[in-house]
């Protein structure tokens, strides 16, 4: 088994929400303990106005109650990180580099593979689980314009070490008419900070370069108050990443063609605000697996299998995503103080389970495949 990965090696990445159909998966391959040790048990997710006085919110502990206590925050690389340990040798792993062509061979039933920087070789299959912008996607199905539903907004994120103030384990967020901009405290004195906006802020543009992202948030944020003067000085200082993308999700009517497959935000993606995307992979990871074993070789059965099962619950998690991405950013100063009114009212079970129960419960139940 060939892994390949575009970063030079694991690191950064941005706290996501691991739910339970990604833990079913984890606690199989015995991660559980090594997760639970790496993520952050958030307490609250708290909203304040432009003087930080709290106007909305919940705590987290309503996530781990419609879960089952199946539910924590880590960020995207450590589970890779926690992963790759896992695998222990038993594959070939390749950081800094890309595949740059693939040609499916018919006479000899091999896929040749063309690398940025490696050497061709061939394989048997192609699994693309190389993110929302997949290369893997564009190589074997055909330009992202065919398969992108962008949703009308745009998310930024960068790190900063010794940022005051600290609220340890609170993901504390600050609304303006289409903007929000958040912090949460890490380890080793660090803050990430995240941003999100309607596009309509951007004024027409689509900034190309770390100098033109940094502009297009300190002109977008200039207004909004809180704590952004300091938020944005810092990130007019910061020297390292800074993360910058569209919210799209990715809808496709196969992820199969031929002996190329594709997995998680490849196939699927539902969408960065929805908050569980990388759990959605490793699930769609071990059912592509599951009948690859089960199919004893059959590569086409198994693709179909994986794709009957997975997909119908993809699409349910989608059209729920996006319905929930307005209430990020809402458009009107009424939209924020409706969605504050109803996070304050979240600790009520029954309202809990009204507004956010269908999305955060996974209402599949994956094959027990014995490898």
């Amino acid at each position: 088994m060939l892994l390949v990965a575009k970063a030079p090696r694991l690191r950064g990445g941005y706290v996501i929400d691991f739910w339970a159909v990604g833990s079913d998966i984890a606690e199989k391959m015995g991660l559980i303990p090594r997760l639970e040790a790496l993520g952050y048990s958030v307490r609250e997710v708290r909203f304040v106005d432009r003087r930080g006085r709290k106007r909305g919110g919940f705590p987290v502990a309503i996530f781990r109650r419609l879960t089952g206590d199946r539910f924590t925050s880590l960020r995207r690389t450590d589970l890779a990180a926690a992963i790759c340990g896992a695998l222990d040798g038993r594959a070939d792993m390749v950081f800094g580099d890309s595949i740059a062509g693939i040609e499916q061979e018919e006479k000899n039933g091999r896929v040749r593979l063309r690398f940025d920087r490696a050497a061709p070789r061939e394989v048997d299959l192609v699994v693309g689980a190389d993110g929302l912008h997949s290369r893997v996607r564009g190589l074997a199905f055909g330009p992202e314009a065919g398969f992108e539903l962008p949703l009308g907004h745009h998310v930024a994120a960068f790190e900063l070490a010794g940022y005051r103030p600290r609220d340890e384990l609170v993901f504390v967020s600050h609304n303006v008419p289409g903007r929000q901009v958040s912090r949460f405290t890490l380890r080793d004195n660090r803050t990430l900070f995240l941003f999100i906006l309607r596009d309509e802020y951007l004024a027409g543009q689509t900034p190309s370069s770390d100098r033109e992202r940094k502009s297009a948030l300190e002109n977008a944020f200039a207004d909004a108050g809180w704590e952004c003067p300091e938020i944005l000085g810092a990130l007019r200082e910061a020297s390292g990443d800074l993360y910058f993308d569209r919210v799209s999700q990715i809808r496709m009517d196969r992820w199969a063609r031929g002996r190329a497959v594709l997995v998680g935000d490849a196939a699927a993606c539902v969408s960065l605000l929805a908050g569980e995307g990388t759990g959605l992979a490793m699930a769609e990871a071990y059912v592509l697996a599951g009948e690859l074993h089960r199919n004893a070789g059959d590569y086409a059965a198994a693709f179909a299998r994986y794709q009957a099962l997975m997909m119908p619950f993809l699409l349910r998690k989608q059209r729920a995503a996006a319905r929930f991405a307005s209430t990020f950013a809402p458009r009107t100063a009424f939209g924020i103080g409706f969605r504050d009114l109803v996070t304050r009212l979240l600790g009520i079970p029954s309202v809990a389970n009204f507004f956010i129960g269908q999305s955060v419960r996974d209402d599949i139940e994956l094959p027990d495949y014995r490898f």
